[in-house]
C-alpha cells in the first residue's frame, strides 16, 4: 500500500504591516532646484517606449524581453528561480545567464546507499518477477570479540567546527555567513521585509536595461530605473526617452554611495541573483510613518516633528535627503543661518542629519511630498551672534558668494557680513580669503555691514 507523503511549510514571522500595494503608480517626487529633475521631458507619450532600451515596446512590464516567447522560457517548478511575477523573472534569468552572480547554489546532496542495498529497487537476479524472495540464512562461525570489534562511538559534529582560541567560542567560516546572508534575502522576499544597502553601481544589461546595483551584505542586488523612483508622469518616446535614460544615469552616479530601501521582488538560488523594488519600499514606508495612525489618532511623522534623514545627493547650493520614504530639496537657506558657499564642504552623500518637516503634502502614497530644513534644528538668535562683532573692527572671513556687486562674507566668528565695495585692487572672488571692517550692525537682519579692505589669499 503506497505512503502518503506530507509537506510542511515553515512561515516566517512579517516584521512590518504589509498595506495594499499602490495601483501601478509610477509618481516620484520633485527634483532639487539646479541639481535633479523635476518633470518628465517630454509631454505626451506617443506610441510605444522604443525597444531594445531600458524598457520594451510594450507597455506591460518595465523590462525587455518580458514577451510571450521569453514567459515560455521561464524556469519550471524545482528550477530554484522564485518570483513575484514573469517580469522580475526574466531580469532574474538575464543575470543568471551573464554571470552575474555572487556565487553557485548549493549543490543537491547524494545519500549513498545503505550497505549491502546497492541494488535497490531491482529484483534479483535468479528471481521472476512477484516470487517472493525468502530470506538467506547464513550461519555465522562463532568467534570471541575483542576491542577493535567493539562499536566505534558516534562521532560528535562539535569537533568539526572551527578550532577558537576562546573557550567555548564559536565562530562562522565564509560559506556559513553566506548562508546565513542569503536566508535571510530569502525570508525577506517572502515576507516582503524592507532591507537597506549601498548604491554601488549603474550597469546596462544585455538588453539595454539599466539597473542601479545595490550591495546588500556582499550581495548584488539589482534595481531597474523604472523602479527607483526618481522621475514622475509616463515615459516618452523617441529622442526624449533617450534624454531621460541619459539623466536618469546621471542622477544615479550622483548617488553613489548612498543608502537605499528596498523590497525582493524575486530571487535565484543557483546563481544567487536577487532583483527588487525601490518603489515598493518607499510607498511602504510611506504609508507606516506619514498615514497610518497610533492610538492617539496621529502619525508618526507629522509637521513640526524633528526626525533623521538620509543624504541622498549634495550639489553646491542644495542637498536632497530622503525621510522615510519621501524625498526633498533643502536649499542653502534651509541648511544654516550662516552663508553656505558650498554645500558640499559639510555634508556627503550617505551621511544622516537632523531635520525638521514643515509641511506635509498629499494623502496617497504616490502623491505625498514634504518640505523640511536644516537650520530650525539648532536655531540660534542672528542678534546675539552679532555681539561677537563691534563698529570699526576688522575681522577675518572668506567670500562665500557675489552677486549683482554684493559680496556675502562668512566672517571666521560665524557672523554673516555683506559688503557692497572692495579696497583691493584685485576683485574679490568666491571663496577668497579677506580682511572685512564693520561699518554698520543690521540688527533686524542680523548681519554686519561693512567694507572688504584687503584680500588674504585668492582661491582660484
Amino acid at each position: 500500500m503506497p505512503r502518503k507523503k506530507s509537506v510542511v511549510t515553515e512561515n516566517s514571522e512579517q516584521e512590518a504591516l504589509v498595506p495594499d500595494e499602490a495601483g501601478g503608480a509610477e509618481d516620484g517626487q520633485s527634483t532639487g532646484e539646479g541639481m535633479l529633475p523635476e518633470t518628465v521631458p517630454g509631454g505626451e507619450v506617443a506610441g510605444d517606449v522604443p525597444p531594445g532600451g531600458d524598457f520594451p515596446a510594450a507597455e506591460d512590464g518595465p523590462f525587455p524581453g518580458a514577451d510571450d516567447a521569453s514567459l515560455d522560457s521561464q524556469p519550471q517548478e524545482g528550477s530554484g528561480m522564485e518570483s513575484d511575477d514573469p517580469e522580475y523573472g526574466a531580469l532574474l534569468q538575464e543575470l543568471g545567464e551573464t554571470g552575474h552572480a555572487d556565487g553557485g547554489g548549493d549543490e543537491p546532496l547524494a545519500l549513498d546507499p545503505p550497505p549491502g542495498d546497492e541494488q535497490s529497487g531491482g529484483t534479483p537476479s535468479g528471481l521472476e518477477d512477484g516470487e517472493p524472495v525468502q530470506p538467506r540464512r547464513t550461519r555465522e562461525r562463532p568467534r570471541q570479540m575483542g576491542n577493535a570489534d567493539r562499536a566505534a562511538p558516534a562521532p560528535d559534529p562539535r569537533r568539526d567546527r572551527v578550532l577558537t582560541i576562546e573557550a567555548r567560542d564559536e565562530v562562522q567560516t565564509a560559506e556559513e555567513q553566506e548562508a546565513v546572508i542569503w536566508h535571510e534575502i530569502q525570508n525577506a522576499h517572502w515576507t516582503r521585509r524592507i532591507l537597506t544597502g549601498t548604491l554601488d553601481g549603474v550597469e546596462r544589461t544585455e538588453s539595454g536595461l539599466t539597473v542601479a546595483v545595490v550591495n546588500y551584505k556582499g550581495f548584488r542586488v539589482a534595481i531597474p530605473v523604472k523602479e527607483m523612483l526618481l522621475f514622475s508622469g509616463r515615459l516618452p518616446s523617441g529622442a526624449e526617452f533617450q534624454e531621460l535614460m541619459s539623466r536618469m544615469r546621471g542622477i544615479l552616479t550622483a548617488r553613489l554611495g548612498s543608502e537605499i530601501d528596498f523590497i525582493v521582488k524575486g530571487h535565484e538560488n543557483k546563481s544567487r541573483s536577487v532583483v527588487a523594488s525601490r518603489k515598493d519600499a518607499m510607498y511602504l514606508k510611506r504609508q507606516i510613518f506619514y498615514l497610518d495612525t497610533d492610538e492617539l489618532g496621529r502619525p508618526m511623522i507629522r509637521e513640526g516633528r524633528v526626525v533623521q534623514a538620509r543624504v541622498v545627493a549634495v550639489a553646491e547650493k542644495v542637498i536632497r535627503v530622503e525621510v522615510f520614504g519621501v524625498e526633498c530639496a533643502i536649499v542653502a537657506r534651509g541648511l544654516s543661518r550662516s552663508w553656505v558657499g558650498n554645500a558640499a564642504e559639510e555634508y556627503h552623500v550617505g551621511q544622516r542629519i537632523l531635520v525638521r518637516v514643515q509641511k506635509i503634502i498629499g494623502s496617497t502614497v504616490d502623491d505625498l511630498s514634504i518640505t523640511a530644513d536644516v537650520q530650525s534644528v539648532s536655531p540660534s538668535a542672528a542678534s546675539d551672534n552679532l555681539k561677537k562683532c563691534v563698529r570699526q573692527g576688522r575681522y577675518a572671513g572668506r567670500v562665500t558668494d557675489a552677486r549683482g556687486g554684493v559680496m556675502y562674507v562668512r566672517l571666521n566668528n560665524g557672523v554673516n557680513a555683506i559688503a557692497h565695495s572692495c579696497y583691493d585692487r584685485r576683485t574679490p572672488g568666491k571663496g577668497d580669503d579677506v580682511s572685512f571692517s564693520v561699518t554698520r550692525l543690521d540688527m533686524e537682519q542680523g548681519v554686519a555691514v561693512g567694507i572688504i579692505t584687503r584680500i588674504i589669499k585668492q582661491n582660484l
